[in-house]
C-alpha cells in the first residue's frame, strides 16, 4: 500500500506560479513511477506529467511551463507550475505506479484571469 498526500494548491492570477508537493508513505520502494494528473468537473482526468528514473514526460499543454521533480530522500514529488493560465484550473492529483495505481485526494488549483 502507498499513501499519497498533496499540498500546495490555491488561487493564483494568470501568469503566476505555484508549486505542488506530494508526499508518499507506505511501501514506497515499490513505486516505479510517479505523476501528476488533473481533472475539471465533467471531464476525464488527464495526464499532466510523469517521472521515472532518468525520464520525465509532459502533456503538450504544459510543456515549457511545468516541471516535475522527485526527491527520493523525502519521498516527495513536486510540480512547479509557471506562467499559469485560467485553463490550468483543475483539481490536481498525485499518482504512484507500483504495478497498481495509487492516488491522492487532490489539491485544487484555481487560476484567475
Amino acid at each position: 500500500q502507498v499513501q499519497l498526500v498533496e499540498s500546495g494548491g490555491g488561487l493564483v492570477q494568470a501568469g503566476g506560479s505555484l508549486r505542488l508537493s506530494c508526499v508518499a508513505s507506505g511501501i514506497i520502494f515499490s513505486i516505479n513511477a510517479m505523476g501528476w494528473y488533473r481533472q475539471v468537473p465533467g471531464k476525464q482526468r488527464e495526464l499532466v506529467a510523469t517521472i521515472t528514473p532518468g525520464r520525465t514526460t509532459y502533456a503538450d499543454s504544459v510543456k515549457g511551463r511545468f516541471t516535475i521533480s522527485r526527491d527520493y530522500g523525502k519521498s516527495t514529488v513536486y510540480l512547479q507550475m509557471n506562467s499559469l493560465k485560467p485553463e490550468d484550473t483543475a483539481v490536481y492529483y498525485c499518482n504512484a505506479d507500483t504495478g497498481s495505481a495509487y492516488w491522492g485526494k487532490g489539491t485544487l488549483v484555481t487560476v484567475s484571469s
